[in-house]
């Protein structure tokens, strides 16, 4: 499934900024969508806290600092300045609504089918 940004929006929520939504997405769409940004994460010390995002239980929150320690920031830094922002708001950003996305897209506790297309 292709990820719009009025799609992505309907997710997380309308109070999240157009530089959010557009790094989020283009985070999630570099890492070979959800599945590929969890199967990713599960492999780092938050991986107890990705599956919770995915699990049917609460989600368990990741700080800044977490997240710098389970992604690659370079790969990061060049998304927060195609995307217009300082790489900490950017880091920020995704440690608050990266959760959020992956809980919404997984609501049966399970990854979604991968697309076929």
């Amino acid at each position: 499934r292709k990820i719009t940004m009025s799609w992505f929006q309907g997710i997380i929520g309308g109070a999240i900024g157009a530089e959010a939504l557009n790094l989020i997405k283009t985070y999630v769409e570099k890492h070979g969508g959800v599945e590929g940004v969890v199967k990713q994460l599960e492999n780092t010390e938050i991986g107890e806290k990705v599956r919770s995002w995915v699990s049917t239980d609460p989600n368990k929150p990741i700080t800044v600092e977490e997240l710098q320690k389970a992604i690659d920031i370079e790969k990061l830094t060049e998304m927060a300045k195609t995307a217009g922002l300082p790489v900490d708001k950017a880091k920020a950003m995704l440690a608050e609504y990266l959760p959020i996305l992956i809980d919404k897209l997984t609501p049966d506790g399970k990854l979604p089918p991968k697309d076929r297309s």
